[in-house]
């Protein structure tokens, strides 16, 4: 049954209507208790519970279109009920053995309310339809004997639900481009990129597909099971068996082989695209992360160096239609042009012969040699403070031959520096100082966490 011939005309009036939030907040209430029900809904039951609803929450209800005053009279939660009677959205079933009036939501109203729910909430994603599903499918398939050709439907349409998700996932990430350009600062671009980007494409969706539902871990077996059952022509004979068997007295007519091998065919060209969609979301991501890492740069650095001068001074001239008078001033303290491109011989250059290349070759020059020793010079990393400043930091802090690290040692990043290296350099064994406990309490002072140490004097 086509459920487009089923849906009255009347019915797309809510999209129009001034109520129609309010009204598709009841359709949503009405249907999760509807979800949870074992039987029909009762007039009474949905009035108490809109009745409910309306009253905890501020709301306004104009008059509609097709309403007169007297339904303005009425109640605000039996008002929108009826409305929602009239335009077809809900539908009345009379039960004359109880003598109650119960309310249903038909079948082209349901689509559209899950459609509204999906729209409204952020529970779940179609990412979820993991390939864990389709790997169990195909697996039962193979080695169940009592496997008919409807697994084969399933696997197929959870392999297209996954590649519509994969595809709208890969779509809707240009978004996240745009809102880069938008911000100003270098804290709101951190926070969208973390709160959005991160938390919404890398957290909930990209990063099932890439760690604990990885593709690849099935796709060697999926595709190999799809290989043997083209093959296994006993396999696919027993399927048309079953399926004859199961459309015998139905106008449907049973699957042929062709039918099945093609819907294997298809399963197979599915995952190919899941493939293919992956690789491309990796692109992406990695685009995007290439632009983020670009525009915070420019945030940060668009004061401190001259592309950020220049980017800053292009901004400005365009914002305002570069009139003549910014220009004229620009154009006065400032030269943005090479020096050859304004002079008079740079128009035209003759070109100058090719000289052989062989000729223009150097002869090497032998490199020297380095003994061991140089090498080791060459490799060895220069500390950024020297031993002298190291001792000269511990010493400053000593009182009594002991120095007690505490909430008044660390000032500065350098000073946070100096104590991590003083703790390393007071471990090594030609060392004139130790640290005397070292399983001490941590101390949190101007936003840096270290331990209360306590240096001393090492005894010779």
């Amino acid at each position: 049954m086509i459920l487009m011939n089923e849906i009255p005309d009347r019915f797309w009036s809510l999209f129009r209507s001034v109520n129609r939030s309010t009204y598709i907040e009841a359709l949503l209430k009405i249907n999760e208790e509807y979800e949870y029900s074992n039987y029909f809904l009762s007039r009474e039951v949905c009035i108490q519970l809109l009745s409910e609803y309306f009253s905890r929450k501020k709301y306004v209800i104009w008059q509609d279109e097709t309403e007169d005053d007297w339904d303005e009279l009425e109640p605000p939660a039996t008002r929108v009920l009826n409305w929602l009677l009239r335009t077809g959205w809900l539908r009345k079933v009379d039960d004359y053995a109880s003598m109650t009036v119960n309310i249903v939501i038909p079948d082209y109203a349901a689509v559209m309310i899950e459609a509204f729910s999906r729209l409204l909430g952020d529970d779940e994603d179609e990412t979820q339809v993991y390939i864990q599903n389709v790997y169990a499918i195909l697996f039962s398939l193979k080695n169940d004997p009592r496997s008919s050709v409807s697994l084969l439907n399933t696997a197929l349409i959870n392999t297209k639900k996954l590649n519509k998700s994969l595809q709208d996932m890969l779509h809707n990430m240009d978004k996240f481009f745009g809102s880069l350009l938008e911000q100003k600062n270098y804290g709101t671009l951190l926070k969208e990129h973390l709160e959005g980007y991160v938390t919404e494409i890398v957290n909930k969706k990209y990063h099932i597909l890439k760690t604990s539902d990885n593709f690849y871990l099935y796709k060697t077996d999926i595709k190999s099971w799809i290989a043997a059952m083209r093959e296994d022509s006993s396999w696919i004979n027993k399927m048309c068996a079953k399926s004859a068997a199961s459309t015998r007295g139905q106008k449907k007519a049973p699957l042929t082989e062709y039918d099945i091998v093609e819907k294997l065919d298809q399963l197979e060209r599915g995952f190919d695209d899941i493939e293919h969609r992956i690789s491309n979301m990796d692109k992406e991501h990695s685009r995007y992360v290439k632009a983020t890492v670009t525009r915070l740069n420019y945030l940060l650095n668009q004061e401190d160096n001259m592309k950020g001068l220049v980017i800053r001074l292009l901004n400005h001239l365009s914002e305002y239609g570069c009139p003549d008078e910014d220009l004229t001033a620009v154009s006065a303290r400032m030269n943005l042009s090479q020096m050859t491109i304004l002079s008079e011989k740079s128009l035209y250059k003759r070109r100058k012969t090719k000289a052989d290349f062989t000729e223009q070759l150097k002869d090497e020059e032998e490199s020297e040699e380095l003994s061991m020793e140089e090498v080791l010079n060459l490799n060895k990393v220069r500390n950024r403070y020297s031993q002298k400043e190291i001792e000269a930091f511990i010493e400053g802090s000593m009182t009594d031959g002991k120095m007690v690290v505490n909430e008044q040692t660390i000032h500065s990043d350098q000073d946070f520096e100096k104590l991590i290296l003083a703790y390393d350099y007071s471990t090594r064994r030609k060392s004139p100082y130790k640290v005397e406990e070292e399983d001490s309490e941590m101390v949190h002072c101007k936003g840096y966490t270290y331990p209360r140490l306590v240096f001393v004097r090492r005894t010779r």
